[in-house]
């Protein structure tokens, strides 16, 4: 029989509640990463698509080649898991799925930044383009990245709260 874990769960239902959990977070990235596809499949065929040049055609091609590389990183973990069901392999496919939506953060990353380049060097100029794509990826990198690890070493067994041993704040007040 599995040992139970500190939340008084076997591994398998542990497993269970890592999938679940999983699959929450990719729905609400799917919904980012399809918008951002679906608003680059229809750029080319705009009027002002003619207009852009060998870099702004390079950048958006790269972009939507990014857009689609998160879309199936996104979805994989669904069709692993009808690939894999009721086969006893949860546990593999949390391990797999997690590391797929990593996989799929940094292309969704890259695909963002890649938007706001094209989208900032066509509507103000190259420069105010390539300081935006940067700005954007910044952005991603500190939230999804940075963030994450900070918040990360604050947790663990010797800390209350995961804020390094002190309490959290408390929440502001409902409306």
């Amino acid at each position: 029989m599995s040992r139970p874990t500190a939340r008084h769960e076997t591994p398998e239902e542990r497993a269970d509640r890592n999938f679940v959990e999983l699959l929450q977070e990719l729905r609400v990235t799917q919904t980012g990463v399809q918008i951002l596809f679906a608003f680059l499949l229809t750029l080319a065929f705009t009027q002002r698509f003619t207009d852009l040049d060998d870099f702004e055609r390079a950048t958006y091609i790269t972009t939507l080649a990014l857009a689609l590389c998160a879309t199936a990183l996104f979805t994989a973990p669904a069709a692993i898991h009808r690939a894999l069901f009721q086969r006893g392999a949860k546990r593999l496919l949390v391990v797999v799925s997690a590391r797929l939506a990593a996989a799929g953060l940094v292309m969704l990353a890259l695909s963002f930044t890649g938007a706001m380049l094209l989208v900032v060097s066509v509507v103000v100029s190259r420069t105010a383009g390539i300081i935006a794509g940067g700005c954007a990826f910044l952005l991603c990198g500190v939230l999804w990245g940075l963030l994450p690890r900070q918040l990360r070493r604050g947790t663990g067994p010797g800390h209350r709260n995961g804020a390094q041993g002190r309490p959290l704040p408390p929440a502001p007040p409902g409306r």
